[in-house]
């Protein structure tokens, strides 16, 4: 407890999945923590994203901790929006020591359009830069920028029931996690002299909403017109080394703590998979 003491920290994407877990478990350990989230359907995603009354809840779990929260529905496309709305929340709590943009969206299916490439990857890169550069603008010495990326965004071509994640929404998911890697080791380097930490962690498939949906079942049973979760779970296995469906999203959490703390200092440009050995057996 109180790894996180006196820090505040930034979370995009944290009305639910993920982002929620990344909040709370940085608010257990005593950061105070600023909630962002569309809140709203993206059209080309076809399953749904999180409704403000997801982001309520967060907030409501993170003040449970007896951390100070602030929420906001924001779209990380807008850097304006973005700019704002975090200088607002810096100003009311003081500062801003933790960047964790972990807002992304997977749009899969070979009937997405074109459209489903252009908001996957200004969601998930494009919305990361933002995060990242308005975020920077707060951050001091000891300062720590923490991305989400993916196992699955990294396979080669050939690495997912032989082919790569599906259609044009795949496409631009995958495109933007492969940069994200390059991304963040360049935006080490760049910021190591100020001694701000920049690293992205990998996960493989998690027990969130953006796996367990319509289009990623049919992504690992294309065998099946209409795959079930069930199904789906028989062939989720496939990825990982370790006999596993998928983590839990506090397996993410954990590192994330871990390269949001002091522990870490030292730590910088690291691309970590937490993915039960799938980086390992797909070549990674």
């Amino acid at each position: 407890m109180n790894r996180l003491s006196g820090k505040v920290a930034l979370i995009t994407g944290a009305a639910r999945g993920q982002g929620r877990s990344h909040a709370v478990h940085l608010a257990d350990e005593g950061a105070d923590i600023i909630a962002l989230d569309i809140c709203d359907d993206i059209a080309s995603n076809e399953y749904p994203l999180a409704r403000p009354a997801d982001l309520e809840e967060t907030k409501d779990l993170i003040e449970k901790s007896g951390r100070r929260a602030i929420i906001a529905q924001v779209d990380v496309r807008d850097r304006a929006a973005l700019q704002s709305t975090l200088g607002e929340a810096v100003s009311e709590l003081g500062g801003l020591d933790v960047v964790v943009a972990n807002a992304a969206i997977c749009p899969l299916g070979n009937h997405v359009p074109a459209q489903g490439f252009i908001d996957a990857f200004d969601v998930d890169f494009v919305g990361v830069v933002n995060t990242v550069h308005v975020g920077l603008a707060h951050l001091k010495a000891g300062g720590s920028v923490i991305v989400t990326g993916s196992i699955a965004g990294l396979l080669p071509a050939t690495g997912l029931n032989g082919g790569n994640l599906q259609g044009p929404g795949g496409a631009g998911y995958g495109l933007a996690k492969k940069m994200v890697k390059e991304y963040t080791k360049a935006l080490a380097l760049t910021l190591g002299p100020q001694s701000i930490r920049v690293n992205a962690v990998h996960p493989t498939n998690v027990d969130t909403d953006m796996l367990h949906n319509e289009p990623m079942y049919k992504t690992f049973r294309p065998d099946l017109e209409q795959p079930t979760r069930a199904d789906a779970e028989l062939s989720f296995p496939f990825l990982q080394a370790m006999p596993v469906p998928y983590v839990d999203p506090a397996d993410i959490s954990h590192a994330v703590v871990y390269l949001a703390s002091d522990e870490s200092r030292y730590v910088t440009g690291q691309q970590l998979f937490v993915d039960a050995g799938a980086g390992l057996k797909m070549g990674l």
